[in-house]
């Protein structure tokens, strides 16, 4: 698959004859993961081409592209991903990429991997969730200017100026999120999910996390890893556990069914966003929205 994708987008670029940049003067840009779409667009505003190639809803650890995904490929000046392995299935396409004259850009590179969380489910052998550790956002963002600024040095002092503003957005959130979840006593903060998505939340914020699927969406859950973990809920008395919007809900459901049938009454506390954001006409279509609203959403079903 990654080596089809890679000859298409090779075959593609061999027959542009003309972009985008050529017509308006402005780079085209390509991001991954709609986190990373919401981060770029508020550094980057009018002064660059944005198209994001995950919308809501999309599962990044599955993601295949499409043809048209090609084509906006094909045509990028620079391509912003996470990294890590998130991107499972293009990440293979984007390191072979350079040879096109097209520059890939991993968000992870500036994150220091001594400060990562261990995993065994990807390749880069991390957890590639970063975005939920708002200190790692605000290094992703200064990374971002400083790449911005490098491909278009002309617009250096804009892209500084919007970094600083939402930098201290970025600040912002990060002490309204402390505020309202230290309104949960420490013993209620155990945080069930689909899958370990959470995992820098919980490092930052004092959460015991567990997920049914681990850490990617690629691997399932097994009917002993449903009883062992309904076991759990049980022992620490968790009064609430969380759908995810990229994953299916079906194991949450039968991980709920496993607990109640034991005697022991466990709510879905709601919907949670973790490997995308809400739609873009929402306040969840924003990172600082998204956070805003998981954490609303753990605090208040989990009290």
């Amino acid at each position: 698959m990654k080596k089809s994708i890679y000859i298409l987008i090779v075959f593609a670029l061999a027959f542009n004859c003309k972009s985008d940049k050529q017509v308006n003067g402005k780079l085209n840009v390509v991001t991954t993961t709609s986190m990373i779409t919401d981060l770029v667009k508020n550094i980057g505003g009018d002064f660059i081409n944005l198209q994001g190639l995950m919308g809501s809803g999309v599962d990044p650890h599955l993601y295949k592209a499409s043809e048209g995904d090609v084509s906006k490929l094909a045509n990028a000046d620079l391509i912003f991903y996470n990294g890590l392995h998130l991107e499972g299935k293009l990440v293979e396409v984007f390191e072979k990429m350079g040879s096109q004259n097209i520059k890939t850009i991993a968000i992870a590179e500036t994150i220091d991997k001594s400060t990562l969380i261990g995993s065994d489910y990807f390749q880069s052998n991390y957890d590639p969730h970063i975005w939920f550790d708002v200190s790692y956002w605000k290094k992703a963002t200064s990374f971002v200017v400083n790449k911005l600024s490098e491909a278009i040095p002309e617009h250096k002092t804009t892209f500084e100026s919007n970094g600083t503003a939402y930098l201290e957005k970025l600040h912002t959130l990060q002490a309204k999120l402390k505020s309202t979840i230290e309104t949960l006593p420490e013993e209620k903060r155990v945080l069930v999910t689909a899958h370990d998505a959470f995992n820098y939340f919980g490092k930052a914020f004092g959460f015991e996390v567990v997920g049914l699927q681990g850490l990617s969406t690629a691997t399932e859950a097994g009917v002993q890893d449903v009883q062992k973990l309904a076991a759990f809920i049980i022992e620490k008395e968790v009064k609430a556990i969380f759908v995810e919007s990229s994953v299916p809900k079906r194991t949450i459901e039968a991980l709920q069914a496993a607990v109640n049938s034991k005697g022991h009454n466990v709510e879905i506390g709601g919907t949670l966003f973790s490997d995308a954001l809400g739609n873009p006409d929402t306040v969840e279509g924003t990172y600082i929205g998204m956070f805003e609203y998981n954490v609303s959403t753990i605090v208040n079903a989990l009290k």
